[in-house]
């Protein structure tokens, strides 16, 4: 199978951003023993945070995830705290990789990390792999399964997982429009007043409490595994870096965040699958998310600001550090606009008190 292109495939490691093999190799022989021949290092290339490697020992493949260069290793970059929830899901969910060791010691590559197993598969990044269909009718498949999947995680029985720990439920969705708030003004960089508008929009308007579920926090087409074979089964979910028990519309309005629409502004428009002929607009999600899960959307308008903000906040982070010199990846000198483009998304609804045709 690996030698069909339309699989993700890694690339070679971005300068700056190696891992020390030979340490590396010493350490997983101990933990692994079982491992043939000395291992190929690759890259994936997709992403703005956590770091991930292909690492080839013979036949055997396995991912590597370490906290990006420059980051503060704690929160979003627990490797550990990710590790963790991977191992409870497996016992529990079948869309996941298996976690295999984990390693919170610097001095073998220089941040912690974990290995798990490779989930080889299409991942949809900014564009469908040519070679494979994309007609209306795939795409809409394709998107009604990234939406049942979507009411699955949300439905998964945390407890019998062991992850009953993992948040704090309570009070969650304030402390998530804090927190962004303090962590967007830890980063700003460029006077954007759309963002300052919003911030303060989410704290006066605070939704009812909702029932907490485990939620992804970062569930898109660029986290999901398909099957090469039919691209309207979904094998994998990927990175759960930020997830945790809270509101699960928290969840669905970062996941319309990413669901860009024809007319949105183009440096959101990197997203531009999400409007491919087939692709429910992001009223139609709701309601398919509405009517499979059984709970109250009444106040999307709120979550969706909130996604907007959210990942205008991690964009603005990420930007900080470029600006800053703890990373050199150029793809991060722009993302400026980026972070300028969701506060004018954010605002337009808003304004328009809608979530979708904001620009038409």
């Amino acid at each position: 199978m690996h030698d069909q292109p339309f699989l993700d495939q890694p690339t070679t490691v971005r300068p700056g951003e190696e891992l020390p093999a030979k340490r590396l190799e010493a350490y997983l022989r101990t933990h692994l023993p079982e491992l043939p021949g000395p291992p190929a290092i690759e890259q994936f290339p997709g992403g703005f945070s956590n770091l991930t490697y292909l690492l080839r020992f013979g036949d055997r493949e396995l991912v590597l995830r370490r906290p990006p260069f420059g980051a503060n290793i704690r929160g979003g970059h627990d490797m550990g705290r990710e590790f963790r929830i991977l191992s409870g899901l497996i016992t529990t969910y079948a869309k996941v990789p298996r976690p295999l060791l984990a390693c919170d010691d610097p001095e073998v590559i220089g941040a912690p990390f974990y290995v798990m197993e490779r989930v080889t598969g299409v991942i949809i990044r900014n564009r469908v792999p040519p070679q494979l269909d994309q007609s209306p009718d795939v795409m809409r498949r394709l998107c009604l399964a990234l939406i049942d999947t979507f009411v699955e995680l949300h439905a998964i029985d945390y407890v019998a997982a062991g992850l009953g720990d993992i948040g704090k439920p309570a009070g969650y969705v304030a402390r998530q429009v804090g927190g962004w708030t303090t962590r967007y003004a830890n980063a700003r960089t460029n006077d954007i007043p759309e963002i300052e508008q919003v911030a303060a929009w989410l704290a006066a308007h605070p939704p009812p409490a909702s029932e907490a579920t485990l939620i992804h926090n970062d569930y898109k087409y660029d986290n999901v595994v398909l099957d090469p074979h039919d691209l309207s089964y979904i094998v994998a979910v990927l990175d759960w870096e930020m997830a945790t028990l809270g509101d699960p519309l928290t969840d669905l309005g970062t996941t319309l965040a990413y669901w860009m629409e024809e007319g949105d502004p183009a440096p959101l428009r990197q997203f531009g699958v999400t409007s491919l002929p087939g692709n429910l607009d992001r009223r139609q999600w709701v309601t398919r998310y509405a009517e499979h899960s059984r709970r109250d959307v009444s106040n999307i308008l709120f979550y969706f600001v909130y996604g907007l903000f959210k990942n205008a906040v991690i964009v603005q982070q990420i930007y900080a550090r470029y600006r800053k010199g703890a990373t050199q990846d150029q793809r991060f000198a722009d993302l400026i606009h980026m972070v300028q483009a969701y506060g004018q998304l954010a605002a337009r609804a808003i304004e328009r008190g809608r979530i979708d045709g904001l620009f038409s």
